[in-house]
């Protein structure tokens, strides 16, 4: 068995929704920045097709599908997709995943927030 790890990664994608729990995020909705990151093992035979590897095109739409509904708390979403992508990927072995809203509706804050979680499969 292949002991090389390979990672696909997806980076500053940007994703219009209307998550969160104040209503201006409820109504305008914001712009939240996804990055992720998926490790698996290499096959021994090497990586000849799509079939072989993880499809990011793939893994994109399942996580600009997800994006469409609306959800309260970051929280409930990154764990919501990264349950998605093993589902949809039994050969991925990590996932980690980050969502960032780019606005913040709190008048005192500046800047944005993001959450993260780090995977692993059982």
């Amino acid at each position: 068995m292949s002991s090389d790890i390979m990672t696909i990664q997806l980076h500053d994608v940007s994703i219009h929704g209307y998550h969160g729990i104040y209503e201006e995020e409820k109504k305008l909705g914001n712009t939240f920045i996804v990055n992720l990151s998926l490790d698996f093992l290499a096959p021994n035979k090497g990586i000849i097709s799509i079939d072989d590897t993880i499809d990011y095109v793939k893994v994109y739409e399942l996580v600009k599908l997800r994006m469409q509904t609306p959800t309260p708390l970051l929280e409930t979403l990154v764990l919501d997709i990264a349950n998605i992508i093993f589902e949809q990927f039994p050969f991925i072995n990590n996932i980690k995943l980050q969502i960032t809203k780019a606005q913040v509706y709190v008048k005192t804050l500046e800047g944005n927030m993001s959450v993260t979680i780090t995977k692993k499969r059982n």
